[in-house]
Protein backbone atom coordinates (compact mmCIF):
# COMPACT_ATOMS: atom_id res chain seq x y z
CA UNK A 1 0.00 0.00 0.00
CA UNK A 2 1.51 3.31 -1.09
CA UNK A 3 1.05 6.22 1.32
CA UNK A 4 1.74 9.82 0.33
CA UNK A 5 1.72 12.63 2.92
CA UNK A 6 1.14 15.99 1.30
CA UNK A 7 0.47 19.65 2.04
CA UNK A 8 -1.84 21.68 -0.19
CA UNK A 9 -1.85 25.45 0.13
CA UNK A 10 -5.34 26.87 -0.03
CA UNK A 11 -5.00 30.66 -0.35
CA UNK A 12 -1.52 30.28 1.19
CA UNK A 13 -2.88 28.28 4.16
CA UNK A 14 -1.36 24.78 4.56
CA UNK A 15 -3.90 21.95 4.50
CA UNK A 16 -2.57 18.47 5.24
CA UNK A 17 -3.83 15.42 3.41
CA UNK A 18 -2.78 11.86 2.61
CA UNK A 19 -3.40 9.49 -0.28
CA UNK A 20 -3.31 5.72 -0.12
CA UNK A 21 -3.47 3.03 -2.80
CA UNK A 22 -4.66 3.15 -6.40
CA UNK A 23 -8.01 2.89 -8.14
CA UNK A 24 -11.34 4.67 -7.91
CA UNK A 25 -11.22 7.65 -5.56
CA UNK A 26 -12.72 7.53 -2.06
CA UNK A 27 -12.59 10.70 0.07
CA UNK A 28 -12.82 10.34 3.87
CA UNK A 29 -13.85 13.43 5.84
CA UNK A 30 -13.52 13.44 9.63
CA UNK A 31 -15.73 15.00 12.28
CA UNK A 32 -15.40 17.82 14.81
CA UNK A 33 -12.44 17.55 17.23
CA UNK A 34 -11.06 14.73 15.09
CA UNK A 35 -8.44 14.48 12.38
CA UNK A 36 -7.80 12.23 9.41
CA UNK A 37 -6.22 9.80 11.89
CA UNK A 38 -9.71 8.56 12.78
CA UNK A 39 -9.82 6.68 9.47
CA UNK A 40 -6.69 4.57 10.09
CA UNK A 41 -8.63 1.33 10.76
CA UNK A 42 -10.40 1.67 7.42
CA UNK A 43 -7.38 2.39 5.21
CA UNK A 44 -5.85 -1.11 4.79
CA UNK A 45 -9.04 -2.65 3.38
CA UNK A 46 -10.34 0.34 1.45
CA UNK A 47 -7.03 1.15 -0.25
CA UNK A 48 -6.64 -2.33 -1.75
CA UNK A 49 -8.74 -1.34 -4.77
CA UNK A 50 -9.15 2.43 -4.34
CA UNK A 51 -7.24 5.66 -4.14
CA UNK A 52 -8.17 6.84 -0.65
CA UNK A 53 -7.79 10.52 0.24
CA UNK A 54 -7.94 11.72 3.84
CA UNK A 55 -7.87 15.42 4.72
CA UNK A 56 -7.33 17.38 7.92
CA UNK A 57 -9.99 20.09 7.92
CA UNK A 58 -8.85 23.68 8.58
CA UNK A 59 -8.04 24.18 12.25
CA UNK A 60 -8.02 20.41 12.87
CA UNK A 61 -5.25 17.86 12.74
CA UNK A 62 -2.17 19.51 11.26
CA UNK A 63 -4.03 22.01 9.06
CA UNK A 64 -3.99 25.73 9.75
CA UNK A 65 -6.89 28.15 10.24
CA UNK A 66 -8.40 29.80 7.17
CA UNK A 67 -11.14 32.01 8.57
CA UNK A 68 -12.98 33.05 11.72
CA UNK A 69 -15.85 30.83 10.58
CA UNK A 70 -15.10 27.55 8.82
CA UNK A 71 -18.36 27.14 6.96
CA UNK A 72 -19.33 23.82 5.44
CA UNK A 73 -19.11 25.49 2.03
CA UNK A 74 -15.57 26.71 2.71
CA UNK A 75 -14.44 23.25 3.77
CA UNK A 76 -16.15 21.71 0.73
CA UNK A 77 -14.24 24.15 -1.48
CA UNK A 78 -10.96 23.13 0.19
CA UNK A 79 -11.78 19.49 -0.56
CA UNK A 80 -12.57 20.33 -4.18
CA UNK A 81 -9.33 22.26 -4.66
CA UNK A 82 -7.34 19.29 -3.36
CA UNK A 83 -9.17 16.90 -5.70
CA UNK A 84 -8.55 19.24 -8.65
CA UNK A 85 -4.87 19.36 -7.65
CA UNK A 86 -4.84 15.54 -7.66
CA UNK A 87 -6.68 15.51 -11.02
CA UNK A 88 -9.53 13.48 -9.55
CA UNK A 89 -12.77 14.30 -11.43
CA UNK A 90 -15.18 12.41 -9.16
CA UNK A 91 -15.18 10.27 -6.03
CA UNK A 92 -17.13 8.42 -3.38
CA UNK A 93 -17.43 10.55 -0.23
CA UNK A 94 -17.66 9.22 3.33
CA UNK A 95 -18.20 11.81 6.07
CA UNK A 96 -18.35 11.36 9.82
CA UNK A 97 -20.54 13.85 11.75
CA UNK A 98 -19.25 17.30 10.70
CA UNK A 99 -17.57 15.57 7.77
CA UNK A 100 -21.03 14.48 6.67
CA UNK A 101 -22.19 18.09 6.73
CA UNK A 102 -19.28 18.92 4.42
CA UNK A 103 -20.11 15.99 2.13
CA UNK A 104 -23.64 17.36 1.71
CA UNK A 105 -22.33 20.88 1.05
CA UNK A 106 -20.00 19.36 -1.55
CA UNK A 107 -22.87 17.40 -3.09
CA UNK A 108 -24.85 20.62 -3.45
CA UNK A 109 -21.96 22.62 -4.88
CA UNK A 110 -20.37 19.94 -7.08
CA UNK A 111 -23.12 17.37 -7.65
CA UNK A 112 -21.59 15.82 -10.76
CA UNK A 113 -18.36 15.05 -8.89
CA UNK A 114 -20.03 12.80 -6.28
CA UNK A 115 -20.33 9.14 -7.30
CA UNK A 116 -21.92 8.04 -4.03
CA UNK A 117 -22.13 9.44 -0.52
CA UNK A 118 -22.12 7.86 2.92
CA UNK A 119 -23.08 9.74 6.09
CA UNK A 120 -21.63 8.16 9.23
CA UNK A 121 -23.28 9.43 12.44
CA UNK A 122 -24.43 12.47 10.50
CA UNK A 123 -27.59 14.17 9.24
CA UNK A 124 -28.64 16.73 6.63
CA UNK A 125 -30.79 18.57 9.20
CA UNK A 126 -29.68 22.03 10.36
CA UNK A 127 -29.18 22.86 14.04
CA UNK A 128 -32.31 23.54 16.06
CA UNK A 129 -32.47 26.81 17.98
CA UNK A 130 -31.65 24.90 21.15
CA UNK A 131 -28.63 23.31 19.51
CA UNK A 132 -27.46 26.70 18.27
CA UNK A 133 -27.67 28.07 21.81
CA UNK A 134 -25.63 25.10 23.03
CA UNK A 135 -22.96 25.91 20.47
CA UNK A 136 -22.92 29.57 21.58
CA UNK A 137 -22.42 28.44 25.17
CA UNK A 138 -19.61 26.16 24.00
CA UNK A 139 -17.84 29.13 22.42
CA UNK A 140 -17.87 30.91 25.80
CA UNK A 141 -16.57 27.82 27.63
CA UNK A 142 -13.73 27.46 25.14
CA UNK A 143 -12.65 31.05 25.73
CA UNK A 144 -12.48 30.37 29.46
CA UNK A 145 -11.01 26.87 29.49
CA UNK A 146 -10.42 25.11 26.14
CA UNK A 147 -8.98 21.99 27.76
CA UNK A 148 -12.05 21.52 29.94
CA UNK A 149 -14.29 21.97 26.90
CA UNK A 150 -12.40 19.35 24.89
CA UNK A 151 -12.59 16.91 27.81
CA UNK A 152 -16.33 17.38 28.14
CA UNK A 153 -17.14 17.48 24.42
CA UNK A 154 -15.26 14.32 23.45
CA UNK A 155 -16.48 12.33 26.44
CA UNK A 156 -20.08 13.28 25.64
CA UNK A 157 -19.82 11.85 22.12
CA UNK A 158 -19.61 8.30 23.41
CA UNK A 159 -22.47 6.16 24.65
CA UNK A 160 -22.46 5.83 28.43
CA UNK A 161 -21.94 2.09 28.03
CA UNK A 162 -18.80 2.73 25.93
CA UNK A 163 -16.93 5.27 28.05
CA UNK A 164 -15.15 2.86 30.35
CA UNK A 165 -14.48 0.26 27.67
CA UNK A 166 -12.88 2.79 25.34
CA UNK A 167 -11.26 5.03 27.94
CA UNK A 168 -7.80 4.79 26.36
CA UNK A 169 -9.17 5.68 22.91
CA UNK A 170 -11.08 8.60 24.42
CA UNK A 171 -7.92 9.88 26.07
CA UNK A 172 -6.05 9.59 22.77
CA UNK A 173 -8.72 11.67 21.03
CA UNK A 174 -8.51 14.30 23.77
CA UNK A 175 -4.72 14.44 23.62
CA UNK A 176 -4.78 15.03 19.88
CA UNK A 177 -7.53 17.66 20.13
CA UNK A 178 -5.53 19.59 22.77
CA UNK A 179 -3.06 20.39 19.96
CA UNK A 180 -5.70 21.98 17.71
CA UNK A 181 -5.73 25.79 17.67
CA UNK A 182 -8.56 27.21 19.78
CA UNK A 183 -9.64 29.53 16.98
CA UNK A 184 -9.85 26.55 14.64
CA UNK A 185 -12.17 24.72 17.03
CA UNK A 186 -14.30 27.84 17.39
CA UNK A 187 -14.38 28.30 13.63
CA UNK A 188 -15.80 24.80 13.18
CA UNK A 189 -18.42 25.32 15.90
CA UNK A 190 -19.57 28.54 14.22
CA UNK A 191 -19.68 26.81 10.85
CA UNK A 192 -21.81 23.95 12.19
CA UNK A 193 -24.08 26.35 14.04
CA UNK A 194 -24.72 28.42 10.92
CA UNK A 195 -25.00 25.59 8.40
CA UNK A 196 -28.11 25.35 6.23
CA UNK A 197 -30.54 22.46 6.16
CA UNK A 198 -29.60 20.11 3.32
CA UNK A 199 -32.40 17.57 3.59
CA UNK A 200 -33.53 18.44 0.08
CA UNK A 201 -29.97 18.05 -1.21
CA UNK A 202 -29.86 14.52 0.16
CA UNK A 203 -33.38 13.71 -1.04
CA UNK A 204 -32.69 14.87 -4.59
CA UNK A 205 -29.27 13.20 -4.87
CA UNK A 206 -30.05 10.42 -7.34
CA UNK A 207 -27.01 8.17 -6.97
CA UNK A 208 -26.13 5.69 -4.23
CA UNK A 209 -26.54 7.21 -0.75
CA UNK A 210 -26.21 5.62 2.67
CA UNK A 211 -26.61 6.59 6.32
CA UNK A 212 -25.08 4.70 9.24
CA UNK A 213 -26.68 5.60 12.57
CA UNK A 214 -25.99 4.42 16.11
CA UNK A 215 -28.62 3.31 18.60
CA UNK A 216 -27.13 5.18 21.57
CA UNK A 217 -25.84 8.27 19.79
CA UNK A 218 -26.02 11.03 22.45
CA UNK A 219 -25.93 13.93 19.97
CA UNK A 220 -27.91 12.65 16.98
CA UNK A 221 -31.44 11.57 17.94
CA UNK A 222 -32.06 8.22 16.28
CA UNK A 223 -35.78 8.61 15.64
CA UNK A 224 -35.37 11.98 13.93
CA UNK A 225 -32.50 10.67 11.81
CA UNK A 226 -34.46 7.57 10.80
CA UNK A 227 -37.36 9.72 9.61
CA UNK A 228 -34.97 11.84 7.55
CA UNK A 229 -33.43 8.72 6.01
CA UNK A 230 -36.88 7.46 5.02
CA UNK A 231 -37.88 10.85 3.59
CA UNK A 232 -34.69 11.02 1.54
CA UNK A 233 -34.88 7.40 0.34
CA UNK A 234 -31.47 6.61 1.81
CA UNK A 235 -30.10 3.12 2.42
CA UNK A 236 -30.02 2.99 6.24
CA UNK A 237 -28.01 0.85 8.65
CA UNK A 238 -28.51 1.13 12.42
CA UNK A 239 -25.72 -0.21 14.62
CA UNK A 240 -24.82 -0.39 18.30
CA UNK A 241 -22.87 2.31 20.14
CA UNK A 242 -22.68 6.08 20.29
CA UNK A 243 -21.52 8.91 18.04
CA UNK A 244 -17.98 7.64 17.41
CA UNK A 245 -18.81 4.46 15.55
CA UNK A 246 -15.30 4.15 14.10
CA UNK A 247 -14.23 3.33 17.67
CA UNK A 248 -17.37 1.98 19.35
CA UNK A 249 -18.29 -0.39 16.51
CA UNK A 250 -15.09 -0.40 14.48
CA UNK A 251 -15.20 -3.92 13.03
CA UNK A 252 -18.69 -3.53 11.63
CA UNK A 253 -18.04 -0.05 10.23
CA UNK A 254 -14.80 -1.15 8.53
CA UNK A 255 -16.56 -4.13 6.95
CA UNK A 256 -19.62 -2.13 5.91
CA UNK A 257 -17.75 0.84 4.48
CA UNK A 258 -15.40 -1.49 2.60
CA UNK A 259 -18.47 -3.14 1.08
CA UNK A 260 -20.23 0.05 -0.01
CA UNK A 261 -17.13 2.19 -0.61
Amino acid sequence: MSIINMIFHYKNIPIHYKTFGKGSAVVLLHGFLESSNMWKPLIPQLSKNNTVITIDFPGHGKSDIISEIHTMELMAEVVDEILKHLQIPSATFIGHSMGGYVVLAYAEMFTEKVEKLILLNSTPVADSEERKENRNRALKVIDQNPRAYINMAIGNLFAETSREKYSSEIEALKTEAYSFPVEGIKGAIKGMRDRKDRTEVLRSFNKAKHMILAEEDPVLPLLEAKLVAEKCNVSLKIIEGGHISMIENKDFVVKYLHFIG
